[in-house]
C-alpha cells in the first residue's frame, strides 16, 4: 500500500520540527516528464523533513534516489546506466541507501527488479515516498507502528484520511526556495491506454486529487514565493472524470484562480477528446490562466490514429485547433508527434507533415516510436519502420517546425509583452510570456526574479525572443 507524497505528514516530535538523522545527505536523479520533476520535489521535501540535506555530488550522498522514466527506451537505458555506475560506490559504502522509484518500478510490484537489482535497497512506485521514508526510519531504529503511520501519511487512493486538507501542501526543498514556477499534480495515472503508451501500466489507473487538497498545495507554494503553477495530469482535461458527480478541470481552475498571490496558472497535458468549450471559455475568461494549450495530435493519418487508439481523426483535431483559436485568438498551441509508429507508410507520414505545416502550431514535441514491452503495440504490432527512416522523418518535422516557429515568433518583433521572470541566466533575465514564449532581457539596475516585466521584443528566432525593458509601454496582443 502506497502513501501520497502530496499529503505526507510527519509528527514533529523534535523541538525544531524535524526527526533528526544527523549528518545524513541525499541526492535525487530525475529523468522524464514534469510529473517526475514534481514527484522528486516532494521526495526531497519528505527527506528534508527527516533532517537530510542535499548533496550535489551523487556519489557522496548517503541516500540516492533515482526517479526513473520508461516512456522511451533511451530513458530506461539512462537509468540502468546510472545504476551501473553506482555499484562500485555501493560496494565501498554498504550503508549507502539506493532507492529506485518511478515508472521503472510501476504500481504492480517490483519482484523482478528486486531479483535483477539486488543492490537497490528500496523500490518505490511513482509519486510515493512512503517506502523510502519507512525504510530510513526503520534503518535508524525508528520503526513506526501502523497507527502512527496513519497519523503521518494520507493514502493516495483514500482522500478521506486527509483530516485537514490545508495541511496537504509541502515545503519546497532547500535548494528550490525562491522557485517562481512549480508543478502541481492533479491527476495521477491514466485509464485511456493508447496502444503505444506504457504509462497506464506503470502509473496505474486515473485518480483525481480532491479540489481542497490541490488548492491547499497551491496556497502553500504561494506562501513560499511561487508565482505560477502548472497543473499536471497524463490527461489533465479528464480531471474529475473518475469521481461520480466530481468537479471538472474548468471548475478546479476557478478555485485555484481565487488564491491570493498567485499570478499565473497553466495546465498540461490535455487530450483532444476532452477539450470542452467550457474549459476553453474558462481559460479565455480567467485572467490568471495563461492562453497556452498543450494538446497532442501524435499523428496526422486517420489509420495511424486508429491503431494508436487515440479516438479522433485528422479532421477532428483540425476542428479543435479552430475552436481553441476562436476562444483565444492570441493564444499558443503545443502538440506531440510520434514518427515511425508500426505500419506508418511514407504517405501516412506525409499527412502528419502536411497537418503540422498547415496548422502552424507554436510547439511540436517530436519523438521516434520506441517499442515498450507490455503495451498493445508491442504485443500486436511489428515495429517495421527502420530506425534510419524514423530519423529521416524526425528531421523533416524538426526542420519544418523550426521554420514555423521562426515565422510565428517574428510576429513579436516590436511588440510589447508581459514576462514573468524566472531567473538570471548568463547575465540576462530569463522569463516567459503568457503564451509560453521564452524571453531574455538585460537590466542590471534591479532584481527581477519572480516579478513581471514589460519587455519590447527587439530580436526573434525559432528558439527564443530577446527584448528591452520598457516599463512605460502599454501591452498589446500579438496579431
Amino acid at each position: 500500500m502506497g502513501y501520497s507524497i502530496n499529503a505526507l505528514k510527519i509528527c514533529l516530535s523534535a523541538g525544531n520540527g524535524k526527526i533528526q538523522l544527523m549528518g545524513q545527505t541525499y541526492h535525487i536523479w530525475t529523468e522524464g516528464c514534469q510529473m517526475n520533476v514534481a514527484d522528486s520535489q516532494r521526495v526531497a521535501s519528505a527527506l528534508e523533513k527527516l533532517g537530510y540535506t542535499l548533496e550535489p555530488e551523487i556519489e557522496q550522498a548517503d541516500v540516492i534516489v533515482l526517479n526513473t522514466c520508461v516512456v522511451r527506451q533511451s530513458a530506461e537505458d539512462k537509468a540502468y546506466g546510472r545504476l551501473t555506475s553506482l555499484w562500485p560506490v555501493k560496494r565501498q559504502r554498504p550503508d549507502l541507501v539506493i532507492n529506485v522509484m518511478g515508472c521503472m518500478v510501476g504500481v504492480r510490484g517490483a519482484e523482478a527488479l528486486q531479483k535483477s537489482l539486488p543492490m537497490v535497497d528500496v523500490f518505490s512506485p511513482p509519486s510515493e515516498p512512503g517506502p523510502l521514508v519507512r525504510h530510513l526510519l526503520e534503518k535508524e531504529g525508528r520503526d513506526l507502528a501502523e497507527a502512527e503511520r496513519l497519523q503521518r501519511f494520507a493514502f493516495q487512493d483514500d482522500a478521506t484520511t486527509v483530516l485537514n486538507p490545508n495541511e496537504a501542501g509541502f515545503a519546497l526543498p532547500q535548494n528550490q526556495r525562491g522557485l517562481v514556477s512549480a508543478h502541481v499534480p492533479v491527476v495521477y495515472g491514466c485509464s485511456h491506454a493508447c496502444t503505444f503508451c506504457i504509462i497506464p501500466f506503470r502509473r496505474g489507473v486515473e485518480r483525481s486529487r480532491p479540489v481542497g487538497e490541490v488548492a491547499a498545495e497551491v496556497r502553500a507554494l504561494v506562501e513560499q514565493g511561487v508565482k505560477e503553477v502548472t497543473l499536471l495530469g497524463q490527461i489533465v482535461d479528464r480531471y474529475g472524470k473518475d469521481i461520480p458527480d466530481g468537479p471538472n478541470l474548468a471548475q478546479l481552475l476557478r478555485v485555484i484562480h481565487e488564491i491570493d498571490g498567485l499570478e499565473r496558472i497553466r495546465f498540461l497535458t490535455s487530450h483532444p477528446n476532452w477539450m470542452t468549450d467550457e474549459l476553453l471559455a474558462t481559460v479565455a475568461e480567467l485572467p490568471k490562466v495563461c492562453e497556452h494549450i498543450e494538446v497532442p495530435v501524435q499523428a496526422g493519418d486517420d489509420d495511424v490514429l486508429l491503431r494508436m487508439k487515440r479516438g479522433y481523426t485528422n479532421a477532428d483535431y483540425r476542428r479543435l485547433v479552430e475552436r481553441i483559436r476562436r476562444f483565444m485568438p492570441y493564444g499558443s498551441i503545443a502538440t506531440d508527434i510520434i514518427v515511425g509508429f508500426p505500419g506508418e507508410t511514407a504517405e501516412q507520414f506525409q499527412r502528419t507533415y502536411d497537418l503540422l505545416a498547415e496548422l502552424k502550431l507554436d510547439v511540436a514535441h517530436l519523438a521516434r516510436y520506441s517499442t515498450r514491452p507490455g503495451t498493445v503495440a508491442a504485443r500486436r504490432m511489428e515495429d517495421d519502420v527502420p530506425e534510419e527512416e524514423k530519423m529521416r522523418r524526425f528531421r523533416l518535422l524538426e526542420d519544418l517546425q523550426a521554420q514555423v516557429v521562426a515565422e510565428i515568433n517574428a510576429r513579436y518583433l516590436g511588440q510589447t509583452v508581459e514576462v514573468l521572470v524566472e531567473e538570471n541566466h548568463k547575465g540576462k533575465w530569463k522569463g516567459r510570456t503568457r503564451t509560453n514564449k521564452l524571453v531574455f532581457f538585460a537590466d542590471a539596475t534591479q532584481d527581477w526574479k519572480g516579478r513581471t516585466a514589460t519587455v519590447t521584443i527587439s530580436h526573434t528566432s525559432a528558439w527564443s525572443l530577446q527584448g528591452e525593458l520598457e516599463p512605460e509601454r502599454i501591452l498589446l496582443p500579438v496579431m
